[in-house]
């Protein structure tokens, strides 16, 4: 298969197993999705959205946010890890949100990037999926996945997103980067693979990949 054959294949498969995709982090609006996508850097969505209900109750906009001590904040979001730096980030970033941007969050990339805590990730996340704006969010599922189906070189997430942007159609860039997320999940992932329920990378993957994924099988 050629490299756009590959995309193609990529595009109608996904498009057939997920034809309506759910948004993984459960929010209500802009603020509350940053917040999520915030803590769930190196946790689980599944972990993020049983704490995010606890900390929305008692805040779910920047002005209530502040009114929390940092340690308040760290308190509730304890269970996702890294608690200390997101409490921080939470709490710096409302208070940015405030000052500078009316209480809402800023519509740029930069803006976001600006913001503690928010790194180009999380920045790409709340563009597509707040503002439909698009963007391709690398995180480890993709970053797998594009590796596997011999679509980029594995390098770094940098070089990944990339890659996406380069080879998929910019209209398609929101809705695939999710798509591919369910399907890393579901059909892909890092550990417990079976590649016999893995249609896209058993008809593109990389030569290597399968070979050392039956060399482990044997072993």
């Amino acid at each position: 298969m050629t490299k756009q054959e590959s995309v193609d294949f990529v595009i109608k498969t996904l498009n057939q197993i997920y034809p309506h995709i759910p948004i993984p982090l459960d929010h209500k609006d802009p603020y509350t999705l940053l917040i999520a996508v915030l803590m769930s850097a190196q946790s689980t969505d599944v972990r993020v959205n049983q704490i995010t209900p606890l900390l929305f109750e008692i805040a779910d906009n920047p002005y209530d946010m502040i009114k929390l001590s940092v340690e308040d904040i760290r308190d509730i979001i304890k269970p996702v890890g890294l608690s200390p730096m997101k409490s921080k980030g939470i709490h710096g970033l409302s208070k940015i949100l405030i000052e500078e941007h009316d209480g809402k969050v800023p519509q740029s990339f930069e803006a976001l990037e600006a913001l503690p805590a928010v790194g180009h990730k999380t920045a790409s996340v709340v563009m597509s999926q707040a503002f439909g704006v698009p963007a391709f969010p690398v995180d480890t599922h993709i970053h797998r996945l594009m590796y596997r189906w011999n679509l980029s070189s594995g390098k770094n997430v940098a070089q990944t997103e990339k890659d996406a942007k380069r080879l998929f159609p910019k209209e398609l860039w929101n809705d695939l980067h999710l798509q591919i997320i369910w399907y890393g999940r579901e059909y892909s992932p890092a550990r417990g693979w079976d590649l016999e329920k893995d249609v896209i990378t058993k008809t593109i993957g990389r030569k290597s990949v399968i070979t050392e994924y039956y060399k482990k099988k044997k072993s």
